[in-house]
This record gives structure tokens, C-alpha cells and sequence, in this order.
């Protein structure tokens, strides 16, 4: 193979050594992805694909379902279910949800033969490198067109992970990030429906698909992200930064810095800084929702990209309507995963949110993988004629998944153990006990 931008890539994903810093976040990235496929695995558009893929026989775990499948299918029913709640992780360099994808296909991998829980959380280490350094080598224009970089990056980091997992030369890997690249697809029209989970499925699936395909010997092109037609200028649109997809690999970890966003609410991560303010005018200004008259949301340019609902009907529309998180954080005082289930949404949050406007700082530098560039100012007009402001910058996280894994699995006894296992995991005995206590269903 000639030397490429694409060699380079598969020779860093063969021989990554993640550091003791990068597992210690690893694993609880995927104690957090855990309690999200959990919660989601009895959602009813889940249900649905374990019924229409016949899901039911095979080696591999479908998470939180007494059923088992193929490793393909498993990878996809699990992405999707670690999704449906719009509560997983996310990564500014990808601007999206790495573990989602990546940790499906490595789970569904692992239950066809004995692999080490140690090299299991390495090979997710290095897809979560993978995609994050794809998402900043391509920019932020591929987003902001229309793309969900969670399905489009997505397939290439799962295709890493696993051809690390699986020791593939690199001259495979190249053809199996090609294979991976050339699934890619998945769009943000899709916000709020069952699609949306869908595309972390799919791209799990699309991942564990080319990797083992190249494994097996399928040909396909050697530099997917070169030349002219490459997979950067394709998608791209202009804004690409090819030398930022390796320099520093590693140095540090993308796991680490800028490091995963877990989610403290089950929506969509661009209205979190909404649902922090809105819960700060409530709790240190004692502002109540009967007091507001209007309201005005203030985003950089392409902040609210994400946001593609304004009067959501149901509340999985309102995981991607800010104007519905304001309303609901400030009434309610918290949000849950009730919040954002298939009901409608109660009127008098709806009277609320169809009070919240928003607007772009057109002065402010534009959303990107800078933590800096992202926040929003919250303006309230009362009725009585005062104002209010709050002004929420970053994005907030969760820094222990513990809390979120008991309440997304209802505190269920069957998987009470998983936490302390997944911090201390080690060998293949201690990932089979994982899987076995995963294949598990509440009802």
C-alpha cells in the first residue's frame, strides 16, 4: 500500500496503547451507556426491531432482553436502545454520540469468543480516538448541512474499534474503515422520530459489518480518505482540517480532552445549557413559570443547529425543542426521562414554551468543538414588567453514572451489580459475567 492520509489512520488505530487515565474515563463511559441501553431496552420502537429483525437466536447479548441474536443484529438493536432515550454521551470533536455506536458492535463482537474486558475498553478507547479525530479532520460544515455525525462518523469508529480489537493488520483496517466510510449515512431531519436511535443502530451494525468483512478478505479501496473523491471532500464541504486527523494522536486521549459530556438530562445535549438556566432562575432567583411573560433564548450561530423543533406535540419531538426544556425545567423544577416519552405534552407546558423565542449572537464565533464557543443567555420578560437574566456557558455533565444507572433501570436487583463490576473488569471470565448479567430482562 502506498502511503496515504489513510495508511497513517489505520497504523495509528493497529498500534494504540491507550494510557491507564483513558481506561479509568472508559469505564465510566460505559457504565453510563449501559444504563441508557438498559432504560431503552423495553421502548417500544425497540420492541419493534427485535420483532421485525427476528432477533431471538444467536451468540450475542440484546441488552436488557432475555433474547439473544446474531452479532450484527445485536450491535444494531443495542445502538438503537442505547440511543432511544436521547441520554448517552456526547463528544464535541464528533459532535455526537461516540459510545452509543462503538460500544454496541465491540459487546456484540465479544459474544462469539472469549475476549478480555482490558482489551475490550482499549479497542473502545481507540474508536472513540478514531471518530473524534474523523470528526475534526472533517469540520463543521458536514453538521450544520444536514448530517448526524453520530451516523456518519459513526461506522469508521466502530470499524476502529473493532479492527483493533481484532489485531487487523493495517492494511485491513484501511480497507475496513473504507467499508465502514462507504455506509455512511443519516440525516438530522430524522431529529425526533424513531429514526433518530435508528442511525446509532445502524451505524454499530455498518462498523462490526466492514470490519469483520475485511477480516475475511473483501476487497475495497485502500485510501477512503484521499483524493478528490475521499470520503473528507465528499463530505466535507470545504471545511476540512485532514492535518488534525493525527497530529497529537493520543497526546492526550480524546477520551480525556476534550472527554465525553454524559448527560444529565434525556434530551438533546444542545438544550442542556437551556435546562441549567431555567433551573437556576428557579432555584436562586425563585422565579415561577406564572410569572413569565416572555422569554428569548440567545445561541452563537449554529448553536441551536440540533434544535429542530420549536412546538413539539409529543415528548420525544420536545428532546429537540429548547423552548419545551425551558418550560418544563422551570414549572417542574427537574427533568426526566417522563418528560420525553411518546405522551403529548401537557398543555400548560406547551402555553409556556409557545412564550420562548429564540435569536443568534451573530457577534459571538460560531459553534465548534471549542467548549468556549457554546452557551446561551436566557432573557425574561415578567409580567409585572421586571427582567430577568442567566447566562450559561459550556456544557454541563455528570462526572458518576451511578445515580443515572439506578434510575434508568428502575433500580432493578437483577442488574445491581453491573456498576461495581464494569470498575473493576479485567479478563474474558469478567466480560462473559458482564454479558450474562446484561442478557437480562426486568419483565
Amino acid at each position: 500500500m502506498t502511503t496515504s492520509l489513510t495508511h497513517g489512520f489505520a497504523v495509528a488505530i493497529a498500534t494504540a496503547k491507550p494510557s491507564e487515565e483513558a481506561i479509568v474515563a472508559a469505564r465510566l463511559a460505559i457504565l453510563d451507556l449501559l444504563a441508557c441501553a438498559l432504560g431503552g431496552a423495553d421502548d417500544r420502537s425497540t420492541g419493534l426491531l427485535v420483532e421485525t429483525l427476528r432477533a431471538g437466536i444467536g451468540p450475542s447479548v440484546l441488552i436488557g432482553r432475555s433474547g439473544r441474536a446474531d452479532p450484527f443484529t445485536a450491535a444494531l438493536v443495542n445502538g438503537h436502545s442505547g440511543h432511544v432515550l436521547d441520554y448517552d454521551d456526547v463528544h464535541a470533536s464528533v459532535r455526537g454520540h461516540p459510545t452509543v455506536v462503538i460500544l454496541p458492535a465491540l459487546l456484540a463482537l465479544a459474544g462469539t469468543h472469549p475476549v478480555a474486558a482490558r482489551d475490550l475498553i482499549a479497542a473502545y478507547i481507540v474508536g472513540l480516538e478514531a471518530m473524534a479525530r474523523l470528526g475534526l479532520a472533517l469540520g463543521a460544515r458536514h453538521y450544520e448541512t444536514g448530517f448526524h455525525a453520530t451516523a456518519t462518523l459513526g461506522p469508521v469508529g466502530a470499524a476502529a474499534a473493532v479492527a483493533h480489537l481484532l489485531r487487523l493488520h493495517p492494511d485491513t483496517i484501511a480497507v475496513a474503515l473504507g467499508l465502514a466510510a462507504t455506509q455512511s449515512a443519516g440525516l438530522r431531519l430524522q431529529f425526533g422520530t424513531d429514526a433518530k436511535p435508528l442511525h446509532a443502530g445502524l451505524a454499530a451494525r455498518a462498523g462490526l459489518t466492514a470490519a469483520c468483512l475485511a477480516q475475511a478478505g473483501l476487497s475495497g479501496a485502500p485510501a477512503f480518505l484521499d483524493g478528490p473523491i475521499g470520503f473528507l471532500d465528499a463530505f466535507g464541504f470545504g471545511a476540512t482540517a485532514p492535518d488534525r486527523l493525527l497530529a497529537g494522536w493520543g497526546e492526550p486521549w480524546q477520551i480525556l480532552t476534550p472527554g465525553l459530556t454524559l448527560k444529565a438530562f434525556p434530551c438533546c445535549t444542545a438544550a442542556h445549557p437551556v435546562a441549567v438556566g431555567a433551573l437556576a432562575l428557579r432555584e436562586a432567583d425563585a422565579l415561577r413559570a406564572e410569572a413569565v411573560d416572555s422569554v428569548a433564548l440567545t445561541f452563537p450561530p449554529g448553536g441551536d443547529a440540533a434544535l429542530v423543533v420549536s412546538r413539539p406535540t409529543t415528548g420525544i419531538e420536545a428532546r429537540f425543542s429548547p423552548e419545551y426544556v425551558f418550560a418544563a425545567a422551570l414549572t417542574d423544577g427537574a427533568l426526566g426521562i417522563g418528560h420525553f416519552d411518546e405522551r403529548p405534552v401537557r398543555p400548560d407546558l406547551a402555553v409556556l414554551a409557545a412564550r420562548v423565542s429564540r435569536r443568534h449572537d451573530e457577534a459571538a464565533p460560531r459553534l465548534s468543538a471549542d467548549p468556549a464557543t457554546r452557551f446561551v443567555v436566557l432573557d425574561v420578560t415578567l409580567r409585572d414588567g421586571r427582567h430577568m437574566s442567566r447566562r450559561i456557558e459550556g456544557l454541563p455533565g455528570l462526572t458518576d453514572a451511578r445515580e443515572k444507572f439506578r434510575d434508568a433501570t428502575g433500580g432493578a436487583e437483577i442488574f445491581s451489580g453491573i456498576p461495581d463490576l464494569v470498575a473493576r473488569m479485567d479478563d474474558d471470565a469478567d466480560l462473559a459475567r458482564l454479558l450474562a448479567l446484561l442478557g437480562q430482562s426486568r419483565s
